[in-house]
C-alpha cells in the first residue's frame, strides 16, 4: 500500500509540474483548437527509411489479413464459431493499420503535420476501437478454447455459429460505447494554445487530454477505467481460462492427447504475448514514472500497434494444422498462372 500511495504522489506531483508549465506559457485564454501538430514520426534519425518500413508492414498487412479472411470464406470446413473470431481479427487488424499508416506517410509525404480537430478525434475513435476489438476477440478466444478442451462433448451445443456472432457483436458494441465516452469527454476540453502539440505519432488518448488546460481529471478517470476494462481484466480473464485449461488437459491420460491440446493453443498464446506485453511494458514504466525519451516512446509505440496486426495471420497460418491443409486445397483450386 505505501508503494502504491508513495508512486501515485509521484505521479500527481508530475501532473501537477505539467500543467504549471503549460499555464506559466499561457497567454490567458483558453481554446477549443482548431487543429493539433502531431510531432510524428519525422524527429526519429532516419525516418524516411522508417516510413519505407511502415509501408511495407502495412502492405503485407493487408496481404496477409485479406488472404486469411479469403482462405476461412472460401473453405466450409473453416465456418465455425473459433474461425468467425479468426475472421473478425483479421478484420480489425485492417482497420487498426488503416486507422494508421495512411495518414503517417502523408505526413511524411507532405510534410503536414497539422491535423483538424474533428479528423484527429475520428482518427482517435477508430484507432481505439480497432484496439479494443482485438483486446476483447482474444478474450473470445480463450473462452472457445476454454469450452473446447474442458467441455469436448457440450462444445458444439454451447457455443455455436449464432451465438459466437452474438458475442462478438455484445463485444463489439461494448468497444464503442467506451471509446465513444473516451472521445466525448475530450471534445469538452480547452487548450492554452490554440493548436497544441500532441507528442505521439498519431492522435492518441492520452498524449491530447494530457494538454489540457481545463479540467481533465474525468479524462483520467476514463484512462484508467480504459487500461482496466481493455487490458487488465481481459488479460486477468485470459490466464484464468489457461489455468482452468492445464488443468483439465493435465488429466488426460495420453501425452499425445496432451499435446495435441496444448498444440491448438499456441497460436492463440503466442497472439496474447505480442499484442499485451508490450503495451503492458510502456504503461508500466510510465506509471512507475521512469522517463522514456520522446523518440524511443514513440519507436516502441507505433511497433507495439502494427507489428501485431502483421503477424496474426501469419502466426495462424502457420501454427494451425486446419489453416494450412484449408490453404493448400484453395491453392490447388486456384494455381497461380505464371505471367509468361
Amino acid at each position: 500500500m505505501l508503494s502504491l500511495a508513495y508512486v501515485s504522489s509521484k505521479v500527481k506531483k508530475r501532473r501537477n509540474r505539467q500543467l504549471l508549465i503549460t499555464l506559466m506559457e499561457w497567454n490567458g485564454t483558453l481554446h477549443r483548437p482548431s487543429a493539433f501538430f502531431i510531432l510524428g514520426l519525422q524527429s526519429l534519425p532516419e525516418s524516411k527509411y522508417y516510413f519505407l518500413f511502415l509501408a511495407l508492414v502495412y502492405v503485407g498487412t493487408l496481404l496477409g489479413n485479406f488472404f486469411l479472411m479469403t482462405v476461412i470464406w472460401q473453405s466450409e470446413a473453416l465456418h465455425t464459431p473459433k474461425y468467425l473470431v479468426v475472421f473478425s481479427l483479421s478484420v480489425v487488424d485492417v482497420g487498426h493499420s488503416t486507422a494508421l499508416v495512411p495518414k503517417c506517410v502523408h505526413q511524411f509525404l507532405f510534410d503536414s503535420r497539422f491535423v483538424p480537430y474533428d479528423l484527429c478525434l475520428t482518427q482517435m475513435f477508430f484507432v481505439h476501437m480497432s484496439y479494443i476489438s482485438e483486446s476483447y476477440l482474444l478474450v473470445i478466444m480463450a473462452f472457445e478454447r476454454l469450452v473446447s478442451i474442458c467441455f469436448p462433448l457440450r462444445s458444439d451445443t454451447i457455443i455455436t455459429n449464432s451465438r459466437m456472432l452474438g458475442i462478438i457483436a455484445f463485444c463489439s458494441a461494448l468497444a464503442f460505447a467506451i471509446i465513444l465516452c473516451m472521445v466525448v469527454l475530450i471534445s469538452r476540453l480547452l487548450f492554452c494554445q490554440p493548436i497544441p502539440t500532441v507528442i505521439s505519432y498519431y492522435c492518441d488518448h492520452g498524449p491530447v487530454f494530457k494538454m489540457a488546460c481545463s479540467d481533465n481529471t474525468p479524462n483520467w478517470n476514463a484512462a484508467n477505467f480504459y487500461m482496466f476494462a481493455v487490458i487488465y481484466l481481459p488479460l486477468a480473464f485470459i490466464l484464468m481460462s489457461y489455468v482452468c485449461i492445464i488443468v483439465s488437459v493435465a488429466r488426460i491420460t495420453s501425452a499425445e492427447g496432451r499435446w495435441k491440446a496444448f498444440k491448438t493453443c499456441s497460436a492463440h498464446l503466442i497472439l496474447v504475448a505480442i499484442f499485451f506485453m508490450p503495451i503492458l511494458v510502456i504503461y508500466t514504466i510510465a506509471w512507475i514514472y521512469v522517463t522514456i525519451e520522446v523518440n524511443t516512446r514513440i519507436l516502441n509505440t507505433s511497433l507495439s500497434a502494427l507489428l501485431p496486426p502483421l503477424l496474426n495471420p501469419i502466426i495462424y497460418t502457420l501454427k494451425t494444422e486446419e489453416v494450412l491443409e484449408q490453404i493448400r486445397r484453395f491453392l490447388r483450386r486456384h494455381p497461380v498462372k505464371p505471367l509468361w
